[in-house]
């Protein structure tokens, strides 16, 4: 049997991808965009946070796309009630087969493939803490044993917008966890019409899985072969030193809106996700477009206002692109 050639296994990989968007696509109407982002967030070996108002279909996404890949999942439905130990896990004391008690860990739902965090901010603080080990380690410990979770791992979760009653804003490190954070719009009036056709019909057609776990996996080890120029990196540098208040290549609206920046972990994603779309695009190189193109998602939950950038409704969004130009001026890159 003759070897397949590295190119093939790009081009492969980069098939199987199509494959797998076109199948969730049979099934979520638009947000095109959308899938794009939490797909580039999964292959990237990350964690995605979808925001938006309720009834959008961020559930609904996520559900789509546990059934497309053929991975494990849970939902954790979170509530202020809910507890840390509802979604790690516990230990139980249980009599033996002697009849002699001993304590045995029952697994909570974090220990899946994909966890699917619904409603993320309902839960308070303390309970929002208890993901942290697992997302940044890949690890829970309970009772001071470290229990690693099974590869691939990543956290989906959504979140209604913070002003609204009942929710409580996610700590800052718990923020910064996530690769990306995706902004999830109402849908167009023809999205709308196409909607209410396929979910008050008879029709429901069976949603079939395109990728194993090992094609998870491969491709996730792809991603990080994919290749970042000198040129590339500088920018990419610059864009996130853009986004530190008094630093040299700082925007005069960063420099009065912002009390902090994005940090190392920032830039990390910033490649991380580039590579991903890369990846996506059948190319084998990171490319400026790729750098902006993930920018949004990546930075928007990393710019930390001040109380005047809060007081004028300053966007994320609109900082970036203010970060993006002076990345650019710095380097002196026009593509």
């Amino acid at each position: 049997m003759q070897e397949r050639t590295k190119e093939e296994i790009f081009q492969e990989a980069t098939e199987l991808l199509r494959q797998t968007k076109e199948e969730i696509q049979s099934f979520i109407v638009g947000q095109s965009e959308v899938i794009d982002q939490v797909l580039w967030t999964i292959f990237a070996g990350g964690h995605a946070l979808l925001e938006g108002l309720p009834g959008l279909g961020k559930t609904m996404l996520i559900r789509t796309i546990s059934e497309v890949i053929d991975l494990s999942f849970s939902r954790i439905q979170f509530t202020p009630d809910l507890m840390p130990s509802d979604i790690t896990g516990t230990m139980i004391i249980e009599p033996d087969e002697v009849g002699k008690q001993q304590f045995v860990f029952h697994r909570g739902p974090l220990f899946s493939h994909i966890v699917l965090a619904d409603e993320i901010n309902r839960a308070t603080p303390k309970t929002q803490s208890a993901l942290l080990e697992s997302m940044a380690e890949k690890t829970i410990t309970i009772l001071g044993d470290t229990k690693t979770l099974e590869a691939p791992f990543f956290v989906l979760a959504t979140q209604n917008p913070i002003d609204m009653e009942g929710t409580y804003p996610l700590p800052e490190a718990q923020m910064d966890r996530f690769i990306s954070k995706i902004n999830v719009e109402y849908p167009s009036k023809e999205e709308l019409k196409e909607i209410i056709l396929r979910t008050t019909g008879t029709e429901n057609p069976p949603l079939n899985k395109v990728m194993l776990r090992s094609d998870v996996l491969t491709i996730q080890k792809l991603v990080k072969e994919i290749l970042v120029s000198d040129e590339i990196l500088n920018f990419a540098v610059n864009l996130v030193t853009a986004t530190h208040p008094l630093s040299e290549n700082a925007p005069d609206k960063v420099n009065q809106y912002v009390q902090l920046g994005s940090g190392p972990r920032g830039l990390q994603s910033l490649i991380q996700m580039a590579k991903a779309r890369a990846l996506f695009a059948g190319r084998f190189h990171v490319s400026i477009g790729d750098i902006k193109q993930v920018a949004n998602p990546v930075l928007r939950h990393r710019l930390l206002l001040n109380f005047e950038g809060e007081a004028a409704g300053v966007q994320s969004d609109a900082l970036i692109h203010e970060c993006i130009e002076a990345a650019q001026r710095a380097g002196v890159v026009s593509k």
